[in-house]
């Protein structure tokens, strides 16, 4: 896979979000090529069994999780894209 570059964050920082350690904090980025990448917990293992029999993911594909609250706070960037 060829690298992109990040153009932007999505949403607040983790600081702005209460975050005191800044080093393991979940994040959303744009990317230029117009995708998103996702910084957040890998649950693929607890996640996969219990997907809706409709999902599914590809071998190189992982479930991430991130807080409610970091999706809520990238919502006005999201909706002004």
């Amino acid at each position: 896979m060829t690298p992109t570059q990040i153009v932007r964050r999505i949403g607040t920082t983790p600081r702005q979000r209460g975050s005191l350690a800044f080093s393991s904090c979940p994040d959303l980025f744009l990317l230029a090529d117009g995708d998103f990448a996702v910084i957040g917990t890998d649950r693929t293992e607890d996640l996969e069994p219990v997907l809706p029999e409709d999902a599914s993911r590809a071998a190189y594909e992982r479930i991430v999780v991130i807080t409610r609250e970091t999706l809520l706070s990238a919502l006005p960037d999201l909706l002004a894209l």
